[in-house]
């Protein structure tokens, strides 16, 4: 059983795992889950629970233990802010459901709302990346790709994964800067991503408004002057305050970076030059 925020409208989805049949286990779960739909303001309403043992075609007892389940994973997702509740639930002898095997996402924006909550992280069991980005404030996602990525702002960072996947690409990571970048937010943003030996290719991607891009060009140079040359090529794409300043900045410096304009052709630049990257590695 899951409840999350999917669709930003909360709902509950129940699965049924065991296969009485010898189905495909996968087939099995797609032909037997349920989804409901419920509202924060109103909660797990008496004709929500009542559906959903409907459903499961459930007896009195079992009613009333599921009843007890869902309105305590209710209280949770909504007083801890989490995103998403998973749970496996075991089906007793005497018709009573017991929570098994659990997984709870929380809000990281949340952070300092739940102090309590996120005193119990566990990081040791967090990738070293991400941790390191929080420690500069950064946001910082590690993915399966091989493109490197430094943008400015969440929703300019999700478009540029979304472009280089429309281009045939794959992304390393997701990586915010933040829309206020400092100089030094993003020579550590430089650093994570040098160190990622997986990068064939790194994409800066900077709309300027209150960051610079003469900064970001400013830190490109010095990253590259305290980490060693560029081991990968780097496609640079700088829009907005400063931006003729960087360009020139950047093509006057003596290093491996292409620098692109347009978003699209920005894009398609750090798909080509990853995957002959990866060719010449095979």
């Amino acid at each position: 059983m899951a409840v999350d925020r999917e669709r930003y409208r909360p709902i509950i989805k129940i699965r049924d795992t065991k296969d009485p049949q010898g189905l495909p286990n996968a087939l099995y779960e797609r032909a037997f889950q349920e989804v409901f739909e419920f509202s924060l303001s109103t909660g797990i309403t008496e004709e929500l629970l009542s559906d959903i043992a409907q459903s499961l075609h459930l007896g009195k007892d079992s009613r009333d233990s599921l009843r007890e389940v869902i309105r305590r994973l209710f209280s949770i997702f909504r007083e801890k802010d989490a995103l998403s509740l998973e749970t496996d639930l075991l089906f007793l002898k005497d018709g009573k459901f017991m929570c098994n095997n659990s997984d709870f996402f929380f809000d990281d924006a949340a952070r300092e709302r739940q102090r309590k909550l996120f005193f119990l992280r566990d990081k040791k069991q967090e990738i070293p990346e991400e941790l390191r980005a929080e420690k500069h404030g950064l946001v910082y996602v590690h993915m399966d790709g091989n493109i490197g990525n430094v943008v400015n702002g969440a929703g300019l960072a999700m478009a540029t994964n979304d472009a280089i996947s429309l281009y045939g690409g794959s992304s390393a990571n997701f990586l915010d800067a933040g829309g206020q970048a400092t100089k030094e937010t993003m020579l550590q943003a430089f650093k994570i991503i040098m160190s990622d030996m997986r990068v064939k290719v790194i994409l800066v991607n900077i709309y300027g408004g209150i960051t610079r891009c003469d900064m970001i060009a400013e830190s490109i140079i010095a990253a590259a002057s305290e980490l060693g040359p560029l081991k990968v090529p780097m496609v640079v794409r700088l829009q907005g305050t400063n931006s003729e300043a960087g360009l020139k900045l950047l093509k006057d410096a003596t290093l491996n970076i292409h620098v692109e304009v347009d978003f699209g052709e920005a894009a398609q630049e750090a798909v080509r030059l990853a995957d002959i990257g990866a060719k010449a590695e095979s």
